[in-house]
């Protein structure tokens, strides 16, 4: 049985063009189709905005014809409804994916003929591609995880305004945040005006939850507020970032109650350098590494090289889907003796990270430099 087409959207120009790009490197590579599971790179070639990316879902894109999404059947209303452009194939729960995805393949690729596959193993599980490709063992199978990543990296112009938005509403809630910070708030409190201030403000569900620690916490990089109280003398750890259609713009700031400590006006100051070198080596032809030596020797210079290394100081931004805002899990950071070539149009996530302070932006690559776009003030932060 064929896979059920659907009908055509009224207009869908961008997808169409980066739909071609693909098909365009596909033919390069002589790929006879490509098969993609990570939400990102299914929401940037087709749009479907669901949170049923839990279960397997799938991407096929054929050289010729409609891409084919292969999910859960429960997922047929939302697949119709977001992507009519798409054909559909659908598996029951308690069936095995690999059997509608190994189907697909069996009609659209030919014995002999080549198919890649993005390697994301968070969605496409290594035990449902090996009995795929035990299904179909004539065809020719190719890794196709870095198929997006360039043209992912550059946004479009409708992109740029997207994250843009997103900015916006992550300055709105890091304003919240910090007017609502002192002494016998707890974290729960900060969380809760945070969300409230990102979907009044127009955001959508981010990938990441906000991150608020305590700056005793501040090297337990991934963990969120609990059931603590602000305490003067202390400080607190606010990342977050606005989410507009999938697109994400975060920062942080570091916030402390009562008083600073000793030491963290020069930390501050630190920081600071670091975050507006980096920016400024943050422009086209220019290579992720060079930006790190920027950041790392204006931090160092600061107070005669005694502050710590950090493993980066950014990563790319733009689509991300829980439980993530990076965009998947490979972090494309900016790095010590990173080759990675900077060009107008990539977003990144510049980080400033000194001993126990912290201060961070997105940042816009135009053609002449970087803009920072979240624009939340950035002076030394003492509140009640």
């Amino acid at each position: 049985m064929t896979a059920e087409p659907l009908t055509t959207p009224r207009s869908r120009t961008e997808y169409e063009v980066r739909l071609a790009a693909l098909r365009a490197r596909m033919a390069e590579q002589d790929l006879t189709a490509v098969a993609l599971a990570s939400p990102e790179n299914v929401y940037y070639l087709t749009g479907l905005d669901h949170l049923g990316y839990f279960a397997f879902t799938l991407l096929l894109v054929p050289a010729e014809g409609a891409p084919i999404v292969v999910t859960r059947e429960m997922e047929r209303p939302t697949v119709r409804a977001q992507i009519p452009g798409c054909r559909h194939r659908t598996f029951a729960d308690g069936s095995d994916p690999a059997d509608a995805v190994a189907a697909v393949l069996a009609e659209e690729v030919p014995p002999g003929r080549s198919i890649a596959i993005e390697d994301a193993a968070m969605f496409f599980p290594p035990s449902i591609s090996k009995r795929v490709r035990v299904r179909l063992p004539n065809r020719i199978w190719r890794d196709g995880t870095t198929l997006l990543s360039s043209a992912r990296a550059v946004k479009s112009t409708a992109e740029i305004d997207l994250v843009k938005r997103a900015a916006a509403v992550s300055d709105a809630a890091m304003s919240v945040a910090i007017s609502t910070a002192g002494h016998g708030v707890s974290e729960a409190e900060l969380a809760a005006t945070i969300h409230y201030t990102m979907y009044r403000a127009g955001g959508h569900q981010p990938g990441f939850a906000p991150l608020i620690r305590p700056l005793s916490m501040l090297d337990q990089e991934h963990v969120t507020w609990g059931d603590r109280v602000l305490e003067a003398g202390t400080g607190i750890f606010v990342e977050l970032s606005g989410c507009v259609r999938r697109y994400h713009a975060p920062l942080s700031r570091t916030v402390y109650i009562g008083h600073a400590p000793a030491g963290a006006e020069e930390a501050h100051q630190a920081a600071l350098a670091g975050l507006e070198a980096a920016r400024q080596a943050l422009r086209p032809r220019a290579r992720t590494g060079q930006v790190y030596a920027a950041w790392q020797h204006a931090v160092t210079a600061t107070t005669a090289g005694v502050w710590p290394s950090r493993h980066h100081c950014g990563y790319l931004v733009g689509i991300g889907f829980p439980p993530s805002w990076v965009g998947g899990g490979e972090v494309l950071g900016i790095r010590a003796g990173g080759d990675v070539l900077i060009e107008a149009g990539m977003t990144f996530h510049l980080m400033s990270w000194v001993t126990g302070h912290v201060v961070s932006d997105t940042a816009l690559v135009t053609p002449t430099g970087a803009r920072l776009l979240t624009t939340t003030s950035r002076e030394l932060t003492v509140v009640g």
